[in-house]
């Protein structure tokens, strides 16, 4: 990524995106979703290739509070995904002019695609889900509180800190909500009914921070065309650890969809 990047301004904050404009006509944009400690520039170069591999008009944003986004006056509250789903990419939809659009999302990005398609008050195409939550497991709370302690020691806030203006704000949002005594009930399944598009689903046997009860339940309650890919040797974050994998299997089935 080189060069400045553009701002949008949503709902009140300034946020940074990158555009990257379609190399064949007549395609659904794309519209790529982080995850809990992302930003834009943590995807690297994944958003550029996965562009390249479906011709696809491809939106990747940094949330509000995330990456050089406008830092967050407040803590984040439970609520946080369900506020992104319904208000921020909604807006950013409009500003934009992303009709129809395939949501990539990953870990909390994926949840938010599910929220926000599970309205039906939104016309998406389809979801490519990496590692999406749906409720709250014991493995997670494990992982999280365990990223609390890496985080702590030094090492983890080192890495995230190349990423976010805010690095002490952007861990701590995201690790003091999912550890509290409240978010143990956080649920979305409710929206799973109300889905009217394909899914993939893609997610790595070593996951830390959930298990594939979590695709299960997605299939279980869509009445959408759904497909699951799972990955040997592969944890939390699929589009890492297994990019080529997990590239050529959302490109096939964008090209499908």
């Amino acid at each position: 990524m080189s060069g400045p990047l553009p701002f949008v301004n949503l709902c009140g904050h300034r946020i940074e995106y990158q555009d990257l404009p379609p190399t064949r006509a007549g395609l659904p944009a794309l519209i790529v979703l982080h995850e809990g400690l992302g930003s834009l520039s943590m995807w690297r170069d994944f958003p550029a290739s996965l562009a390249a591999a479906t011709g696809c008009r491809t939106v990747t944003y940094s949330r509000w509070g995330y990456g050089n986004s406008a830092p967050l006056a407040t803590p984040r509250k439970i609520d946080y995904m369900h506020r992104e789903a319904l208000e921020d990419l909604p807006a950013l939809r409009t500003a934009l002019d992303l009709a129809n659009p395939i949501l990539v999302g990953h870990s909390d990005g994926g949840s938010i695609a599910l929220i926000h398609a599970g309205t039906g008050k939104w016309h998406v195409r389809a979801l490519v889900l990496e590692a999406p939550h749906v409720f709250v497991e014991d493995i997670s709370v494990q992982g999280i509180a365990q990223a609390k302690v890496d985080y702590d020691q030094g090492e983890l806030r080192r890495r995230l800190a190349r990423y976010h203006d805010d690095v002490d704000h952007v861990f701590r949002g995201w690790n003091d909500v999912w550890l509290s005594p409240e978010f143990r009930s956080w649920n979305i399944e409710e929206f799973l009914p109300g889905i009217s598009c394909p899914i993939l689903a893609i997610q790595g046997r070593d996951d830390q921070y959930g298990t594939l009860k979590q695709l299960d339940a997605i299939e279980r309650q869509v009445k959408v065309p759904f497909e699951r890919l799972v990955l040997d040797r592969c944890g939390h974050s699929p589009h890492r650890d297994q990019e080529g994998a997990t590239r050529e299997a959302m490109a096939r089935f964008i090209a499908r969809v």
